[in-house]
């Protein structure tokens, strides 16, 4: 509708409102508004006190605006200045004068210029050191309208941790070596790093950790193995002069200069490797001549036969025993006889083809090995060739030496199919050789087998033989050839065999002296021969053998002095035969044993006589009690003149040593009659009796009392 003519239009409501109660309506609204930034600001307030780090806040003229409870913290020697509109630069010269910045001291003024710089110009993060000697971590950057806001972090425990890194790092004696993770660069290295490896520190950080590789494409800290792998793991590097080293290198992960890195230590277990080597070299060659083993040698015989065994192709196996070293080392000594060795080895490499085998055994046996061969000739004819090397004299520090040997030849397969088997078929081969003729050589046959099987089955029935106390001495009698009386008896051992009879000590004895059952053998027939002869008359002694390994053994004197406590036999009535064999060692031990013996009243006795090198020599090295002739120089002595003469001689000598001499094998009234004749004193062997056991012993001295007791009572009715 058409407003009335002449009406005015209608005012808006407020512009009823009075000024005053507008100024009342602005005012009100201002004091909302700043209630509400003082809440907002109390709000900021209470979220940066939340924060861990110091907070500040500076209007463009560097006053403070807003801090945090963490930054009064940090410097709450001058925290009571903090208050708004206070500027910064005076609470940092209050500071200053109060020497809360130690860094001040001496140039204040310029190091609080340098301060506000920083302030007003920020750029990189920097460092604070306070009084208390915290360290201050320090980032400030500006707001859009020229304010600046702050960070500051407490790094003292950062920096104490750094500076322990730095001393165990720089200073450790391991070279130590810091890589960045991402494009593997070092970045830092130790002094140890730089000593060893040769680089300086510069040239160190132009390089990857790859450069220093020899051979390896990975980093060291990239492996998917286990760290257990990785320790044992070996890696080479390359040195400044180009040398290889062998490195065990432990990693760390890290922060370096604020980048992920890596930390390496680097042992150098170069020298660890040579030693290992030279100990495994050592494990399997040997230290005189340098040359492989037994183990090794294994090794070679079954990778040989593993080759040959789907061909016709033959492997031999030459085991070579020097013959008489022994005497080589006991007459020139032991220097002479190192160098022999090393000689034999060289000659014997030169006569063998580059991919034959050679190996050292033991002290004088070799071994071997050719494959390839068709035939055993073609072993024979290596054997001759390397018995006729080794046969020239070797000129030794002024000595011109021979030395030969003897050969023993088995072939694979034939002969064994394993080196253990190929090994004991050559080694079997080799005795033979020796018994047949040294200096020559012989194959292996299937009977020298089963000859070494009785061997080794007499091995076992004895031991058991000896713990079981089976073997028995058996007595035979000494008769003086005068008046035809017992003297004594000797004590032989014998082996009463449940299954097998009476076995010969000829089968046993040689077993007992190579595998060293004649010491306990020994001790038991010397035990049970004094106990036998306890119960025997006083004047009847018992003789009983001993052994050159019994004399080795060392506890032959507490064996002999144990035996006679034991059984109460005075020690005049026992004998103790030794052969000459015993006196070839000219060892000192072994005079020294005789001589205590001898003190003991123990009586020694010179046995089989005359049947080794110098015989006579060694009547000159110890005062025996007796000799015994041996059978040898007995057997028909009726019609041979020459044994008659030998035996005249020697009984001639025993007078003028003043020893008993004893006559062996007697077997003839005809040997008898010459052996009394030529004055000898006592005799031994069939011809007076075979060995007997004790009981029978007993009754023949029994039957000899009955005798002498005739005798004394047709002395008296006479």
């Amino acid at each position: 509708m058409l407003a009335r003519a002449g009406r005015q239009p209608r005012k808006p409501r407020f512009a009823r409102v009075r000024p005053a109660e507008r100024d009342l309506l602005v005012q009100s609204r201002a004091e909302a508004a700043i209630i509400e930034a003082r809440k907002s600001h109390e709000r900021l307030r209470q979220a940066v006190d939340l924060l861990p780090q110091g907070i500040v806040i500076l209007d463009p003229e560097g006053r403070y605006v807003l801090w945090n409870k963490q930054y009064s913290e940090i410097y709450s020697k001058t925290a009571d200045l903090f208050e708004e509109g206070a500027r910064l630069e005076d609470t940092l010269r209050v500071g200053v004068a109060r020497g809360d910045y130690p860094e001040a001291a001496g140039h204040e003024d310029e190091w609080i210029a340098e301060r506000l710089k920083k302030l007003y110009e920020p750029g990189k993060r920097h460092e604070q050191t306070l009084s208390d000697g915290r360290v201050i971590l320090i980032e400030e950057r500006r707001t859009e309208d020229g304010g600046v806001v702050g960070l500051r972090v407490d790094i003292t425990e950062l920096k104490r941790r750094e500076a322990s890194f730095r001393l165990l790092f720089d200073g450790n004696p391991v070279p130590m070596i810091v890589c960045a993770l991402d494009d593997e660069r070092i970045l830092g290295v130790n002094d140890a790093a730089i000593a060893h490896y040769g680089y300086g520190r510069a040239e160190f950080e132009k390089l990857t950790i790859r450069a220093l590789q020899a051979f390896e494409s990975e980093p060291p800290w990239t492996s998917d193995r286990s760290s257990d792998e990785q320790v044992a793991r070996t890696w080479k590097h390359v040195k400044a002069d180009g040398a290889l080293i062998d490195l065990a290198i432990y990693s760390r992960e890290l922060t370096y200069a604020e980048r992920p890195a890596v930390l390496l230590a680097l042992m150098d277990i170069t020298e660890r490797k040579r030693a290992e080597a030279r100990l495994a070299f050592m494990a399997q060659h040997d230290g005189l001549t340098g040359l492989p083993n037994r183990n090794l040698l294994r090794q070679q015989v079954d990778e040989m036969l593993l080759h040959t065994r789907r061909s016709a192709e033959k492997v031999a196996l030459l085991m070579l025993g020097l013959d008489n070293f022994k005497a080589v080392n006991d007459t020139l000594g032991h220097a002479i006889g190192d160098k022999l060795l090393r000689g034999v080895a060289k000659r014997l490499r030169s006569t063998l083809r580059e991919e034959d085998a050679l190996a050292r055994l033991n002290s004088d046996e070799f071994a071997i090995v050719q494959s390839g061969l068709t035939r055993p000739e073609d072993a024979a004819g290596l054997a001759k060739r390397l018995l006729e090397a080794i046969s020239d004299p070797y000129l030794l520090d002024g000595h011109s030496v021979v030395i030969g040997a003897s050969i023993g030849i088995a072939m694979a397969p034939g002969d064994g199919d394993d080196s253990e088997k190929l090994l004991k078929s050559a080694d079997m081969a080799l005795s033979r050789a020796k018994q047949d003729a040294r200096g020559s050589f012989a194959f292996f046959e299937a009977a020298l087998d089963a000859k070494a099987q009785s061997r080794r089955k007499i091995e076992v029935e004895l031991r058991d033989a000896i713990q079981s106390d089976v073997l028995r001495p058996y007595y035979q009698p000494l008769i003086d050839l005068q008046s035809g009386r017992i003297t004594g008896f000797e004590a032989l051992v014998r082996w009463p065999h449940a299954e097998r009879g009476m076995v010969s000590p000829a089968e046993f004895i040689p077993v007992a002296e190579d595998t060293g059952l004649i010491n306990p053998l020994g001790g038991l027939m010397l035990r049970r021969g004094c106990l036998d002869a306890a119960s025997w008359p006083d004047d009847v002694r018992v003789a009983v053998n001993l052994s050159p390994l019994q004399f080795r053994s060392g506890n032959l004197l507490s064996m002999v002095t144990d035996a006679l406590k034991q059984s109460g036999l005075p020690p005049r009535r026992l004998e103790l035969e030794i052969t000459e064999t015993l006196l070839l060692e000219k060892s000192a031990q072994v005079l020294a044993t005789l001589h205590a013996l001898r003190a003991l009243g123990v009586r020694i006795s010179m046995d089989d006589f005359g049947t080794g090198y110098s015989s006579l020599s060694y009547l000159r090295s110890f005062p025996f009690d007796k000799i015994k002739i041996d059978q040898s120089f007995v057997r028909d002595l009726g019609a041979n003149r020459e044994a008659q003469a030998i035996i005249r001689s020697i009984v001639s000598l025993g007078k003028g040593l003043g020893v008993t001499i004893t006559a062996e094998g007697v077997e003839t009234e005809a040997e008898l009659s010459c052996l009394r004749a030529e004055g000898c004193d006592e005799g031994q062997g069939f011809l007076f009796s075979k060995a007997r056991p004790n009981a029978e012993i007993i009754s023949l001295l029994a039957a000899q009392r009955g005798i002498d007791a005739v005798d004394e009572d047709a002395a008296l009715v006479a």
